[in-house]
C-alpha cells in the first residue's frame, strides 16, 4: 500500500520528487518500527498500527531516538497523508494522526543574502552573460574544452539570474521549457505545485540574458523547439537537481555571500527584498506560488528583525539606559 500511496502523490497530487522521497522514507521507517513493536502479535499488520495510541508511541520513539521536532513533524505529516489516502481507499475509518499532539517547533526565519552581495555578484559576472562571450562561443567548436567552459559559466549565471529574478523553486526551474518564456510580453509561465500555472514578470535584463543564452544553447547537441527544456548542459542534456545545487554553490562562492548557498535561499532573498521595497504581500504570494498567505507572511518577520536592527543602530535613545534620560 505504501508504494501505491507514493505513486498516488507522484501522479495525482504531483508532489515534488524530494517530497516523495521524504514521505517514502518516513513511511518505511514507521513500517519497520511497527513490525518490531508488533512482534508480540497484538497488532500484526501496518494498518492495525494506525491508531492514536500507536502513533503516540511512534512519536515518543522518534523523540527518544534524538529526532528534531521538525523531523518528527515530517514523519507525522507523512503518516497523516497516508491515512487520508487509506480513508479514500476505504481501508481506514478515520485519521488517527489528527488527535496526536505534535512537538513544539522553534520558528526559523528564512535565510536570505544581502542585496549588496547579490548586486556585486551580478556585476562581477555580467561578462559571462554578455554578447562578447557569445561571439567567442560562436567562433568555437562545441566539442572544444573552452566552449564547454564558457557555456557552463553562462549557464550557471543564468540559473542564478532566474532563481533570484523570479523566486521560482528548483523543481519549477527544471520544468521550464523554451516555450515558457514569452519574450513579447516579458513573462515566464511556471508550472508549480499541483500543476498550477502562474505567470511571473521578467525584468528586461533577464529577458535579454535568456535570449542570449538560447543562442548559445542552439550550438549544443540539443534540439531546440518550444517544448524542449529551456536549460541544458553543454552536451544538450536536461538539467537535474544536483546540477542546479552545485551551480548555485559554485557561483555564490565569494562576493561577501555567507551562509547556506542553495536555490531556496535565493527564493527567500527575492521575497525579502520585494517586501522591504514595499511590494504588496498578496502580489508576492502570487509570484511565489504560495497556496495561502500564511506561507508568505513569514517574510514579514525578516523585515521586523531588520527594522529592529536598524532601530538599535540609529535611534538616539536606543542605547541609553533608564527611563528619564
Amino acid at each position: 500500500m505504501i508504494d501505491r500511496y507514493i505513486a498516488y502523490i507522484r501522479d495525482v497530487r504531483r508532489y515534488s520528487p524530494r517530497t516523495q522521497a521524504l514521505y517514502a522514507d518516513a513511511l518505511t521507517s514507521f513500517a519497520q518500527w511497527a513490525e518490531i513493536a508488533g512482534n508480540d502479535g497484538v497488532i500484526p499488520d501496518l494498518i492495525g498500527n494506525l491508531i492514536p495510541s500507536r502513533i503516540r508511541e511512534y512519536e515518543a520513539h522518534l523523540i527518544g531516538s534524538g529526532y528534531k521536532p521538525r523531523t518528527v513533524h515530517l514523519h507525522l505529516s507523512a503518516l497523516s497523508g497516508y491515512c487520508n489516502y487509506l480513508i479514500k481507499e476505504g481501508k481506514l475509518a478515520s485519521n488517527p494522526v489528527r488527535g496526536v499532539k505534535r512537538p513544539k517547533m522553534e520558528k526559523r526565519l528564512p535565510e536570505y543574502y544581502r542585496e549588496s552581495s547579490m548586486d556585486e555578484y551580478l556585476k562581477e559576472t555580467a561578462h559571462a552573460a554578455g554578447e562578447d562571450e557569445l561571439t567567442l562561443l560562436e567562433s568555437l567548436n562545441p566539442r572544444e574544452p573552452l566552449f564547454a567552459e564558457l557555456y557552463k559559466r553562462r549557464l550557471r549565471r543564468l540559473i542564478i539570474s532566474i532563481l533570484y529574478g523570479t523566486g521560482i523553486r528548483r523543481a519549477e526551474l527544471l520544468t521550464l521549457t523554451i516555450g515558457s518564456v514569452d519574450f513579447s510580453r516579458g513573462t515566464l509561465r511556471v508550472i508549480g505545485k499541483g500543476d498550477k500555472m502562474r505567470e511571473i514578470p521578467l525584468i528586461p535584463s533577464l529577458t535579454q540574458e535568456i535570449s542570449l543564452y538560447l543562442k548559445a544553447a542552439s550550438m549544443t547537441e540539443a534540439s531546440r523547439t518550444p517544448r524542449d527544456p529551456l536549460l541544458v548542459t553543454e552536451k544538450g542534456r536536461p538539467l537535474y537537481p544536483e546540477y542546479v545545487d552545485r551551480a548555485v554553490k559554485k557561483e555564490l562562492d565569494g562576493y561577501g555571500i555567507t551562509g547556506r548557498k542553495s536555490p531556496h535561499v535565493l527564493r527567500h532573498t527575492l521575497a525579502t527584498a520585494l517586501l522591504q521595497e514595499g511590494a504588496d504581500l498578496n502580489a508576492i504570494k502570487e509570484m511565489l506560488g504560495h497556496a495561502n498567505l500564511a506561507a508568505t507572511e513569514v517574510y514579514t518577520h525578516n523585515s521586523v528583525a531588520r527594522l529592529k536592527q536598524q532601530y538599535l543602530i540609529a535611534h538616539p535613545r536606543a542605547k541609553k539606559t533608564g527611563n528619564n534620560d
